[in-house]
């Protein structure tokens, strides 16, 4: 008998659960599915809505005899409320208990919320230390007018960290050598505020669309990291004309595994500078669409190649680095403050 395959494992000394926000679902996820569960930073959560639209995470545990309250345990959304498969408590998107088949409910029932901020139907979650309330918030993205495509998402899981996810952000070096991108530089020095770092790059990168056509892009970046959850990339391609919105999210799982979703838009092409590769042949409002669905399964594929060594990597927290490896060090530097003292206290060792 063939001996089964063991999961990649990515061995790490860092906590599996910094604090801060991460992405749990979209909104339209959902409204389509009535009733969600997940596991997210190492526990059970339950999303769903009511019929006003408020959004409701909570941990999937009633309050009154611990009944599991996901779909598979036979719980159900009716009329907006979670209905527990147990003994029929009745819960508000408020997480209050509002209704029994046996009578009216006691105050203190009531389900243990998740704070949730919602960004361009992208729902987050609060995970904090100790189970302390949200320190900061994610900031708000730029206007988005009506000439920006829908989201398109693609999800992909692995064994990893959030912390070694986002110090791509920081480490260009690596888009030569894994990504085969040219001329990378920066743009600026890497800045911080709080929780919110920005780093600004450029590139070139040459792609395969057909079996004998190849495309090549001139790409300026800036990415907007709050917290390890959420890096918001905002992409301008020169040769074409063609603005993008990335959103790169990763989600601790069960302290081993991650979800990584990318998400992207991308602003109309009226009057592209390349007909053919601005598919000016195409009527305006369906390029930008098609185009978006091309950037996102190429940013998905470059991730792949990205998790071929996050699920292996070894983090090493004194890294012997050279001149061209950037601004790690500060990046590590920001890291530190989403993690108890004693992460804090070992950042600052030389």
């Amino acid at each position: 008998m063939n001996a089964r395959p063991q999961p990649e494992t990515n061995v790490s000394s860092l906590p599996p659960f910094p604090e801060g926000w991460f992405f749990i679902a979209t909104r339209d996820a959902v409204r389509k599915a009535g009733l969600m569960q997940r596991t997210w930073m190492g526990e059970e959560i339950v999303i769903w809505s009511d019929p006003a639209g408020q959004i409701c995470v909570a941990k999937s545990v009633c309050p009154h005899l611990g009944s599991e309250l996901g779909p598979e345990a036979g719980a159900r959304v009716v009329g907006g409320r979670l209905v527990c498969p147990f003994h029929g408590f009745e819960f508000e998107t408020s997480g209050q208990c509002v209704a029994t088949p046996s009578g009216a409910p006691a105050r203190s029932a009531k389900l243990d919320l998740v704070e949730v901020r919602e960004i361009e139907g992208l729902i987050f979650g609060w995970w904090g230390l100790g189970g302390r309330p949200s320190q900061w918030h994610l900031p708000d993205v730029p206007q988005t007018e009506d000439d920006w495509t829908d989201l398109q998402i693609r999800t992909i899981r692995f064994a990893g960290h959030p912390q070694e996810t986002s110090e791509n952000s920081v480490d260009i070096a690596h888009l030569s050598c894994i990504h085969g991108y040219h001329n990378v530089t920066n743009d600026a020095p890497v800045s911080v505020d709080g929780p919110q770092l920005e780093s600004r790059f450029s590139f070139s990168t040459t792609r395969k669309i057909a079996k004998f056509a190849k495309l090549t892009l001139d790409v300026s970046a800036i990415a907007h990291v709050v917290g390890l959850g959420y890096s918001f990339v905002e992409f301008q391609e020169h040769s074409i004309g063609l603005d993008a919105r990335l959103w790169v999210l990763a989600a601790p799982v069960d302290g081993t595994l991650i979800d990584m979703s990318i998400v992207s838009r991308m602003r109309t092409l009226h009057e592209p500078k390349r007909p053919i590769i601005g598919l000016s042949f195409l009527p305006t409002r369906i390029r930008a669409p098609i185009v978006n669905k091309f950037i996102a399964d190429l940013q998905i594929g470059e991730v792949k190649q990205d998790v071929v060594i996050w699920s292996h990597k070894h983090y090493v927290p004194r890294p012997r680095l050279v001149h061209t490896d950037g601004e790690i060090m500060k990046f590590r530097e920001y890291c530190a403050q989403f993690y108890a003292d004693e992460r804090r206290c070992e950042s600052s060792r030389p």
